[in-house]
């Protein structure tokens, strides 16, 4: 009886869609095709921090006041639904399924962003890390499991014991940016600065808002003796355009295979 009903499962549940509970045959990403295209894809967006903006190639005011300390960010998708619901399922329910699927999506914004540009890949991925309280009661660190399955289909070394929260911080969400600033004022570390010397590094992360969280871990890892750091994220937080301006050029590092 047992064998028949892991038959059934295997026959009527592993070729679901994950969104729509339909048939996913054929699918990799466990997601219909009819999903994946209205996922909310983020479109044209500031060429360094990814905030949507009207068209491809621009820079927001922000960008153009006060430039972050990382290049660029890659991300797939906008944080409005129902990426919305999956990316804290994820990290609070425990949801590893729907965290593969982001990470697939992840990837194969990755892979697409350095081939279509003829760029080179990063030297290393870095997780953004987790202070050691909040990752045991969480149980996991979600850009862990966002980075290692990245890393390993890009092969890239992933250095997930270098960058360490060396104090716990309290939660971003309802802080203007001026107390997101100090709540995150050297709360990172590094714990090796010399295998980081002259390396075009990935930080990895969930979702982006305002920017500071990986704008000072960038730090740290510049001042560490990195030679610049890229942000990999899955969605990036809305916020109303600002004024724009010109193209740039993109990061060196390693050639995609």
């Amino acid at each position: 009886m047992r064998s028949l009903v892991y038959k059934w499962i295997n026959i009527n549940q592993v070729n679901r869609c994950l969104l729509c509970l339909g048939s996913a045959a054929g699918a990799p990403d466990c997601i219909c095709p009819p999903c994946l295209d209205d996922l909310p894809w983020l479109g044209p967006a500031c060429r360094q921090c990814a905030l949507p903006l009207s068209a491809e190639g621009l820079l927001c005011g922000k960008c153009q006041q006060q430039p972050p300390l990382f290049s660029q960010v890659i991300a797939p998708l906008r944080y409005s639904f129902p990426v919305d619901s999956l990316i804290p399922a994820f990290k609070h329910q425990h949801r590893l399924t729907w965290g593969r699927l982001l990470a697939r999506l992840l990837q194969q914004a990755v892979i697409h962003h350095y081939q279509d540009r003829q760029l080179q890949l990063p030297d290393a991925v870095i997780p953004l890390p987790l202070h050691r309280s909040r990752q045991a009661r969480r149980g996991f660190n979600q850009a862990m499991e966002l980075a290692r399955p990245i890393a390993r289909a890009l092969d890239i070394p992933l250095e997930y014991r270098n960058l360490r929260r060396r104090r716990a911080t309290t939660a971003q969400q309802g802080l203007d940016a001026r107390a997101r600033q100090r709540n995150l004022r050297d709360a990172f570390i590094c714990r090796h600065p010399t295998r980081l010397t002259g390396r075009h590094l990935a930080l990895v992360d969930d979702v982006m808002t305002t920017g500071t969280t990986v704008n000072e871990a960038s730090r740290t890892l510049l001042q560490a003796g990195a030679a610049s750091v890229t942000v990999w994220c899955v969605a990036r937080v809305d916020a109303p355009d600002n004024p724009t301006v010109t193209e740039t050029d993109g990061p060196a590092g390693r050639q995609l295979g």
